[in-house]
């Protein structure tokens, strides 16, 4: 089916926020007595916020546990740190440009709370690309279970086998064959060479190698 629409994750992918996600999750968590490793927080990339605390909890229970609480911390912290120090990734500007330039509906499908986005789309001036904006704190499920995939899609009233994902992350990449689209993954550099990666229909080392004839033969 031709692509339709273009889907781009949004931390790591079109924001450099990974390393002050790490940094707000290892500050909050570590008042909570976790000593938590850039390893054992890649388990958590994709997740949503809610889930991540649940993670944490279940690995090193924490007493008087406040999930509610614990979320607005880590959110803050991330909220603060990103608008202050983050920059856009590579090839960020160009592949929008050229997804829009082919005609394509273009939507944001990100774990981050809305007010993330927001901050982030203000911040990189984005908001002309997208058509929508979707964030799966209002899904049953996050990733990797494909339901902000499909209900981007669906806002933006096209099938989702109609649909390109662009992703940095297993959980993503995961959640966007479930949803039987094709994806675009861009892995960090640390993971770029594993094998599961296979998965995706194209591997990139940035999205400023994108070029509009990807979606030509996706």
């Amino acid at each position: 089916m031709k692509i339709q629409a273009a889907i781009f994750d949004m931390d790591g992918l079109l924001i450099d926020s990974e390393p002050y996600w790490k940094m707000a999750e290892k500050k909050v968590f570590g008042q909570l007595g976790l000593n938590l490793t850039d390893e054992l927080l890649r388990q958590v990339m994709g997740f949503r916020l809610s889930e991540v605390v649940a993670h944490w909890y279940s690995y090193k229970p924490w007493p008087n546990p406040d999930f509610i609480k614990t979320e607005a911390e880590v959110l803050s912290s991330v909220k603060e740190l990103i608008s202050n120090h983050a920059d856009q990734m590579p090839g960020v500007y160009e592949s929008l440009t050229q997804c829009k330039q082919a005609g394509l509906s273009i939507a944001i499908a990100s774990s981050s709370a809305m007010s993330l986005i927001e901050t982030v789309v203000n911040k990189l001036a984005l908001r002309q690309y997208f058509d929508e904006l979707v964030s799966a704190d209002t899904e049953p499920y996050g990733k990797p279970h494909p339901g902000i995939f499909i209900t981007a899609a669906a806002k933006l009233g096209v099938s989702p086998s109609a649909c390109l994902v662009f992703e940095d992350s297993l959980n993503g990449l995961i959640a966007a064959k479930a949803a039987r689209m094709k994806c675009v993954v861009i892995p960090e550099e640390l993971k770029r060479n594993e094998l599961y990666w296979s998965l995706a229909d194209y591997k990139l080392n940035s999205l400023a190698e994108f070029t509009s004839n990807l979606i030509q033969i996706a």
